[in-house]
């Protein structure tokens, strides 16, 4: 087999070593499904992406966590769309084939924005009280209504009074099993607040096994959030400067956009940090 090339770049990142990071294998025809799993685990990032060729679109991405395959994902579109570019030198307008449907994508030099799937919605399925339990907040810090929101990949979408209580938010992992889950049988919950008229700051947990583990910058999430605007008739159009990731170290600055025609859009910068290859037997 030959090497494999593959790219590491920052995703949300106002510097080159801030942002959610990713790992994007530039080929990845020849790999079958455990192949890709087993190189997601082995480089233990939020996200690897392996670009394929596409009948549909620029390209076909797959999408791998470090211990399973996802549809759609924010900052690994926008990413894998940097690194598409300069591969296949196209213009600033490409679209990627995934398993959640043709993403269309633009750039302004480094400013990647992708063009999310209409949102499908559904109750929280919990009251109030056991999501501010589970959140280790109290029931006054939860804000309007909490909601499944899927725009590509579902997630709940849980809106708080404060940016304070956004701080505060400690998800305890003894009630894993209690909390509730998305139709693929995962737990996520993001949680937000408004930082301004225009302004958001944001956090996103998932559990890997037993663990919570919170993700620095999270565009399916920023994305859903648009959704859940929609869903509760915020007043259109909506354009907001969403902060993540500083919880862990990794400062993320997404932008949301939702317009008066009900399209929602993601936003972020991408670094190049470097490249490499892999030699499998």
């Amino acid at each position: 087999m030959p090497s494999l090339r593959f790219r590491i770049v920052n995703v949300f990142a106002d510097t080159p070593l801030s942002g959610n990071p990713l790992c994007v294998f530039e080929d990845g025809r020849g790999l079958d499904d455990a192949t890709m799993q087993a190189l997601a685990l082995q480089f233990n990032l939020s996200e690897t992406t392996f670009i394929l060729p596409s009948d549909t679109a620029t390209v076909r991405v797959r999408i791998f966590t470090p211990t399973f395959e996802m549809p759609f994902a924010g900052h690994p579109t926008l990413g894998t769309s940097h690194v598409v570019r300069d591969l296949l030198r196209t213009t600033d307008s490409i679209t990627l084939e995934m398993i959640a449907g043709i993403i269309p994508v633009t750039a302004d030099a480094d400013m990647w924005t992708l063009a999310a799937n209409p949102p499908k919605t559904r109750p929280a399925g919990v009251d109030r009280a056991a999501i501010a339990a589970m959140l280790r907040l109290s029931p006054g810090d939860i804000g309007d209504e909490p909601l499944w929101v899927d725009t590509g990949s579902e997630q709940l979408i849980v809106p708080l009074n404060s940016v304070d209580a956004v701080r505060r938010t400690e998800p305890d992992a003894g009630t894993v099993s209690q909390w509730p889950r998305s139709s693929t049988g995962r737990t996520m919950c993001y949680v937000w607040a408004r930082a301004g008229a225009n302004a958001v700051e944001s956090r996103f947990f998932f559990t890997r096994h037993s663990s919570v583990v919170e993700d620095p910058g999270t565009g399916s999430a920023c994305a859903n959030l648009g959704g859940w605007m929609l869903a509760t008739r915020q007043p259109l159009p909506v354009r907001l400067a969403v902060s993540q990731g500083a919880a862990v170290g990794r400062p993320c600055s997404l932008g949301l956009s939702v317009s008066t025609e009900r399209q929602i859009g993601v936003s972020g910068r991408v670094f190049v940090l470097g490249t490499g290859s892999i030699d499998l037997p």
